[in-house]
């Protein structure tokens, strides 16, 4: 008998010190969620909105949607493109995901008239992981009044020109000579047949197919019968990283065309004061998107301030204007200023932030900028 109750006892020993370190992890657990339920609360305000059936929302896709390749039925992806206001707030970061599938593919027809695709749409996804339904739809066909002043315009095009080629072809066979005498018939009765077949060559010639390409920016309705927590200004900033001493201040951000006449260079005017220990050179600066693509300096630019191929050593501030060719300027950008030695990030400062602070909803929007000479 005391065997057995010294065996219970030695057992107990045993599993107690387990339930103890088992018991304080809990603990740990609970009252660490504390300081989270407050950060949580700061991403918020007291606000919830719906999406307003006739706001537009701009989206950029990521993929590409070709009459020629794509299918009815398929799914495909979007990011929203700015912040959607609402109230107080941010009701829709930028970046946020929209799911969707192609509802309809019209192929192009004769007469020129282009072809066309509609797209619907039935979550979002945010950054931060909430998934919202949603009822959304788009179409590239072009309003009937629209398109068909296009039509026609380019039809009295096709027959002023064929008009053009079938006089000249009169001139050639009957001469100069032939048209004075017959008081210029043979001219109108040429320039009627080039019409005629130039209006033929209309009427048969076969519209263009549709295609979306990755980064072609689309205006999308949406609505959604969910009540949306409106989120703060401050949640939705992009991290960044200081370095000591480095104080980089973005004073105008304006998207210009590169030397291929490509709507695609973001530049910044800038002011610099460094007060760190490191020397900077236009090589260790570069602006990168949220797919880690990298972009230099372009020495394409006719500013007489231009700080492409400067040094910016210690102790100096300077002023004047960063210019870069990017894939697409919706993405997300950080202006980064890398260790020389080892390529290392020192300090990345968000461009969309600076656009906020700015007050730009649009760089497309806001007009080429006058350069400074």
């Amino acid at each position: 008998m005391k065997k057995k109750l010294l065996s219970i006892f030695i057992l107990i020993m045993f599993i107690m010190p387990d339930t103890m370190v088992m018991a304080e992890p809990y603990q740990g657990h609970i009252e660490e969620t504390v300081p989270q339920e407050r950060e949580q609360r700061k991403m918020f305000t007291n606000e919830v909105k719906k999406l307003d059936e006739h706001k537009e929302i701009n989206l950029t896709v990521s993929q590409v949607l070709a009459g020629t390749t794509s299918v009815e039925g398929d799914e495909f992806f979007a990011e929203v493109s700015n912040d959607v206001l609402a109230g107080s707030g941010v009701l829709l970061p930028k970046g946020t995901v929209a799911h969707g599938r192609i509802k309809n593919i019209i192929d192009p027809k004769r007469m020129g008239r282009d072809g066309y695709i509609e797209l619907s749409f039935d979550y979002l996804i945010t950054p931060d992981g909430r998934e919202i339904p949603i009822d959304g739809n788009m179409t590239s066909k072009l309003n009937p009044a629209q398109s068909v002043a296009q039509k026609t315009g380019e039809t009295i095009a096709y027959t002023a020109v064929g008009g053009v080629y079938g006089a000249a072809a009169a001139l050639e066979v009957a001469g100069l000579a032939g048209a004075i005498v017959s008081q210029g018939y043979t001219l109108a009765g040429g320039a009627a047949l080039g019409g005629i077949i130039a209006l033929g060559m209309s009427l048969f010639r076969k519209g263009k197919d549709v295609l979306i390409s990755p980064g072609d920016e689309i205006k999308v309705k949406i609505k959604s019968t969910e009540e949306i927590p409106v989120m703060t200004f401050d949640a939705v900033r992009q991290e960044e990283l200081k370095y000591e001493g480095l104080d980089v201040e973005i004073n105008d951000i304006f998207l210009e065309k590169d030397p291929f006449d490509n709507l695609n260079t973001i530049s910044l005017d800038l002011i610099i004061k460094n007060n760190s220990k490191t020397d900077f050179s236009s090589f260790d600066i570069a602006l990168v998107n949220d797919l880690h693509n990298s972009y230099n300096p372009s020495i394409f630019t006719d500013y007489k301030n231009s700080l492409a191929m400067k040094n910016i050593k210690r102790g100096e501030c300077v002023s004047g204007v960063l210019s870069f060719s990017v894939d697409n300027p919706n993405r997300e950008h950080w202006l980064v200023f890398y260790d020389k030695r080892y390529h290392k990030p020192l300090a990345k400062i968000s461009i969309d932030n600076a656009k906020k602070d700015l007050n730009i909803t649009d760089l497309a929007k806001k007009g080429k900028k006058k350069r400074k000479v």
